[in-house]
């Protein structure tokens, strides 16, 4: 994994949009808003929102997009 990858969002609130990854869980999401102290993501493509701290959220690299991409394919899903 790069160092990129690796590096999360810290305590700053990333855009409504940009494409993520929740470090604590592993799963993609794209910032839907901001409620409290948390991040409220959604999976690329829809799904139900969660929360997320934002201390674990880092921004997503090609190959986070490629992962989320295969795996709506495989679910019938539109590509995000």
């Amino acid at each position: 994994m790069t160092r990129e990858a690796e590096e999360t969002l810290g305590e700053s609130q990333p855009p409504v949009g940009t494409h993520v990854v929740d470090t604590d869980t592993g799963r993609a999401g794209i910032v839907m808003g901001h409620e409290g102290p948390y991040v409220q993501l959604r999976p690329p493509g829809g799904g139900r929102e969660w929360d997320a701290e934002p201390g674990a959220v880092r921004r997503t690299v090609p190959g986070d997009r490629a992962g989320a991409e295969a795996a709506h394919a495989e679910a019938g899903d539109e590509p995000p």
